[in-house]
């Protein structure tokens, strides 16, 4: 963990040495033309976005990457649980495999030595770097983030991340409280921010740091939100009044739905403002004025991500990055809404599996950026929308995460880890996922085609 406040002088010197010594680039990949990864991962976020057809979210700076993307229409994780998802996606390998279904136990120890995403890249010469939440901190990742297996410089997390389940909600008393329900005054949170922002900040400066290195980056930025509690800046919440917020379409729990396939939502029911509705268990339901407040704040919180995330694209633009840089963005699973008549995650109805997955590829997914030219400026989702922006390419394709580890790898030029046999706890490399490049084939759009043909003339 970084110092608080950046370390940036140490966080130098470390890069430094890093970016002497580090290996070359995979055969047929030298450093100097190897492509840059920027890795970004959601905390809880389904695929509530424009992009995906929601007409009420504002969410322009992750349209706006997927207007020079491939988006993956029906993409799934392989478990709604945070800590297996995580390690999952970021192993190639299924929880079967890797022997985690909860938070308890690291996969080095007792499932098998296998390589991770960044651990790979790392090896074929990449500076390799975490900024927030990539792996799930604790056992499940060795208390260390998988330190220093898969990153070349210790992962940062935000100071503010110790905050996130106090008592920093004002209620409508004016005491604090632990709500789930939590617009805050960013002023007046402990040390005025929010650990979102604070990663964004790393992260823009780690940006800066490597775009002059010899060595090419892999840099993978976990967000906290939309991840409970809904803490988020106050103003958001004027993106979306509560009259314009309409229910679930099915708000009912399933008549003979077996116990088993229900989770009783205990997350959120630990929180002080649900408390104090007294609900029943496990089904509840929730009052439907709270509902919808529940609603409006997730839809708040994934604006308020979407700034973050358009900051930390416009970087890449401002820092020359953007036609050298992979960009990748997913979730590690959904979230209900009151879907079924459920509140969390911890379920296999498809609002709690299904994830977006978007990949920029420079040259392949858009064209490469003429000199001057800006792929993502900075979009304000307070300022009056224009007309939607089409993603640059969809596919229909049931895909899975797993196919993350090697469809990066084989976007940025590197070998592709061979298939799992099976059993594979005593293989150290090799996939449980497809390969998806095959859908990068030919994935300009004719309105792409049509600027190349005109910037070429």
């Amino acid at each position: 963990m970084l110092p608080p406040g950046g370390g940036l002088l140490w966080l130098g010197l470390v890069l430094g040495s890093v970016c002497a010594s580090v290996g070359s680039a995979a055969p047929g990949n030298s450093a100097t033309d190897a492509l840059n990864v920027l890795l970004i991962i959601v905390d809880d976020l389904r695929p509530s976005l424009g992009c995906y057809g929601d007409k009420l979210i504002r969410s322009p700076n992750m349209d706006q990457l997927a207007s020079h993307s491939l988006l993956f229409q029906n993409a799934f994780a392989q478990q709604a649980v945070c800590a297996p998802s995580r390690v999952s996606l970021l192993t190639g390998r299924r929880p079967d495999t890797t022997r985690l279904y909860d938070f308890n136990s690291y996969w080095r120890a007792h499932s098998g030595n296998f390589s991770t995403i960044p651990q790979y890249f790392k090896e074929n010469g990449y500076v390799t770097m975490s900024v927030g939440k990539v792996f799930h901190p604790g056992v499940s990742s060795n208390h260390s983030d998988d330190s220093p297996y898969s990153w070349s410089v210790p992962p940062y997390h935000p100071s503010s991340e110790k905050y996130e389940n106090t008592k920093t909600c004002r209620g409508p008393d004016g005491e604090l409280h632990a709500n789930l329900l939590c617009p805050v005054d960013v002023a007046d949170v402990p040390e005025g921010t929010l650990p979102d922002k604070q990663s964004t900040e790393q992260a823009i400066r780690l940006l800066g740091k490597m775009k002059t290195s010899a060595s090419p980056f892999f840099l993978a930025v976990g967000y906290h939100k939309p991840h409970i509690p809904f803490r988020y800046p106050k103003e958001f919440q004027k993106l979306y009044p509560l009259e314009n917020i309409t229910l679930a379409p099915d708000p009912q729990v399933p008549a003979g739905l077996p116990p088993v396939a229900y989770n009783p939502w205990m997350d959120i029911r630990r929180r002080e403002d649900v408390q104090a509705l007294n609900l029943s268990v496990p089904y509840g339901p929730i009052p439907a004025d709270f509902q919808r407040k529940i609603r409006q704040s997730y839809f708040a919180c994934v604006s308020y991500l979407d700034t973050q995330v358009g900051h930390l694209l416009s970087a890449l633009d401002d820092l020359q990055l953007a036609s050298s840089t992979i960009v990748a963005l997913t979730s590690d699973h959904g979230w209900a809404l009151g879907e079924h008549g459920e509140w969390a995650k911890y379920s296999n109805f498809d609002v709690t599996t299904r994830v977006p997955l978007v990949f920029y590829v420079p040259g392949r997914t858009a064209p490469l950026p003429a000199a001057g030219d800006k792929l993502f400026p900075y979009l304000d989702p307070f300022d009056s929308i224009s007309e939607s922006v089409e993603p640059g390419r969809r596919a229909g394709d049931l895909v899975e995460l797993l196919s993350l580890f090697p469809t990066l790898a084989g976007l940025a030029g590197l070998r592709v880890p061979p298939r799992c046999p099976i059993p594979s706890f005593h293989v150290e490399l090799c996939r449980e996922g497809q390969n998806l490049l095959k859908h990068f084939q030919h994935s300009f759009s004719i309105k792409n085609l049509q600027i190349l043909l005109l910037r070429k003339a």
